[in-house]
């Protein structure tokens, strides 16, 4: 029988079958093949195909150099550069294959190379699914697209979505850094990533670990949630979500946020911060507190907004909005605080309270000086309207002391040497050895000296014009012994670093702790990526994905 007039008799012998019994699967058809046999001994039931050989069924053409053709099974076995099409979508490429037309899947091994226009899957081994329209692999596979290569040990390829899935180990290599995850989705077409479980991303300038996140590999800007962090070089960025531009070196945290500065040993503390590594600054807010490490002793600054700028050594820290710092031996507070590393100075401006152990200071302008070679308070500045208030060791009288300027210098940061300038007036209760009151010292002067040990005045000494007296204590009336502008702050007093956030700032931090609960009864739910990380694909967002 003419081989021509062979094909064409099978061809519409299986066409009028298909069309007789609709509801079956739709038969293979030969198209072609240079040479065709049937062998029952070697191969029963099957046609021989050789040379040239295409093949077609529901939309997909299989060419091969050699097939067998089992007409009854509907099914095909191809040898030697075979090539499977489907439509635009898909081509792959393989050593052998086989096909099965009632199921509509296919296998193929030996140097699978399977291509879409977006990306090529090259394996060992690979089966197909036409009807779920999956492809997936156990053998090991490297696909590479535009920007990326990804290698795993396993995966699976959702052609509806243009979507792989990794369970076991995968790599994704860019130029720019490497992300390894045992559990990651990945969108050709678009470049998305989605991570699950343990996960990292390193590059050359950082190092990202995240238990649940998203990276777009083409717009570098990712969101990160579930125990997540970014370590750059001198700082780790924490927080309950994480946003992150890589191309600006930009990030922000949301809720339970800790930036640690492994250089200048300090922490900064916030439920909302913004980093931009490449301007060296950083800001901060919601219950936000600066951490630092004086000489086995933390320092903590809190405002509504704190600031923090510049390099290594030459940090800034601005705090302001109702400012206020703890220390174990100091605290106080202000309108704002603006503390300079490599001068050591930080100011107290707006309405400065301070207190070191029990002497309350107050003044228009206050000024710590420190010593950066002792990490020690070398002196204070208390700049217009100086005031210096302590109880009385005994009674209820309150010892004072002010001037327009107050001088003071530190010892092992206890304030052990005070002088104040011009206009100066005092009010002190003169103790005996058994804390005898022995009289109420009330004089001007135009300069004082005070020498104080712990949080007692230990002497005072009086310069050039001095006028008053050492009055016995029942002939000083009440009214007179408290110098004008005397107030007594002490139930305004910080004594914890607790102490240093206002009310407003804790009711902050116990609606975000009640909200952080919640979410953690919808962590089964699909990851909400925030907007500003979507608002580039609005239009075919990835499957499973809530925009906020």
């Amino acid at each position: 029988m003419n081989k021509l007039l062979f094909l064409t008799f099978i061809s519409l012998v299986f066409c009028a079958f298909s069309n007789l019994f609709a509801q079956e699967p739709k038969k293979i058809v030969i198209e072609y093949s240079d040479y065709a046999d049937i062998n029952q001994t070697e191969i029963p039931d099957a046609f021989l195909l050789t040379g040239n050989v295409r093949i077609s069924h529901d939309g997909v053409i299989l060419t091969c150099n050699k097939a067998y053709y089992f007409q009854k099974e509907n099914y095909i076995k191809a040898f030697g550069n075979v090539q499977m099409n489907q439509g635009d979508t898909l081509f792959m490429s393989s050593r052998y294959a086989e096909y099965n037309g009632n199921v509509r899947q296919a296998f193929a091994t030996g140097n699978v190379n399977m291509r879409s226009p977006e990306m090529t899957l090259v394996t060992d081994t690979i089966n197909f699914d036409r009807n779920s329209q999956q492809a997936y692999y156990t053998t090991g596979g490297t696909i590479k697209d535009k920007e990326n290569t990804l290698r795993s040990k396993s995966g699976r390829y959702f052609m509806a979505e243009k979507r792989y899935r990794f369970t076991t180990a995968v790599t994704i290599t860019n130029p720019k850094y490497v992300i390894k995850s045992n559990h990651l989705d990945y969108y050709t077409n678009s470049g998305h990533s989605y991570l699950f479980g343990p996960s990292t991303i390193t590059s050359d300038t950082n190092y990202i670990y995240t238990e649940k996140g998203f990276y777009d590999t083409k717009k570098n800007v990712a969101h990160f949630l579930r125990k997540s962090y970014i370590k750059y070089k001198d700082r780790l960025i924490e927080g309950d979500s994480l946003y992150y531009d890589r191309n600006r070196e930009y990030a922000s945290a949301t809720n339970n946020v800790k930036v640690t500065d492994s250089i200048n040993r300090g922490i900064v503390k916030g439920h909302y911060a913004e980093v931009f590594r490449n301007k060296d600054s950083m800001y901060v807010t919601k219950r936000a507190v600066a951490i630092n490490l004086v000489e086995n002793d933390s320092v903590y600054i809190h405002g509504k907004r704190l600031m923090v700028t510049g390099k290594v050594g030459n940090r800034v820290i601005r705090a302001f909005n109702n400012a206020r710092f703890f220390k174990s031996d100091m605290s106080g507070k202000c309108d704002s605080i603006h503390s300079d590393q490599s001068s050591g100075l930080t100011k107290l401006i707006g309405r400065p309270i301070m207190w070191n152990f029990d002497n309350q200071m107050t003044g228009d302008v206050m000024h710590l000086i420190g010593n950066n070679q002792t990490e020690k308070l070398d002196s204070l500045k208390v700049l217009n309207n100086a005031f210096l208030v302590s109880k009385d060791t005994v009674g209820t009288g309150f010892n004072q002391v002010k001037g327009q300027n107050l001088y003071g210098k530190f010892r092992d940061n206890k304030l052990y040497d005070v002088d104040l300038v011009k206009n100066t007036e005092v009010v002190y209760y003169m103790r005996n050895e058994d804390q005898e009151l022995i009289g109420i010292n009330k004089n001007v002067s135009s300069k004082i000296n005070l020498t104080l040990e712990g949080n007692t005045i230990e002497t005072i000494t009086f310069f050039k014009t001095v006028e008053g007296d050492i009055y016995p204590e029942k002939d000083l009336p009440e009214n007179a012994r408290k110098l004008r502008g005397f107030i007594w702050r002490g139930d305004e007093r910080i004594r914890t670093k607790d102490d240093i956030f206002p009310e407003e700032e804790n009711e902050i931090h116990e609606q975000i702790v009640k909200l952080i609960e919640a979410e953690k009864l919808k962590d089964d739910v699909p990851m909400e990526i925030r907007k500003e990380t979507l608002e580039y694909d609005q239009n075919n967002p990835p499957a499973k994905s809530k925009v906020n």
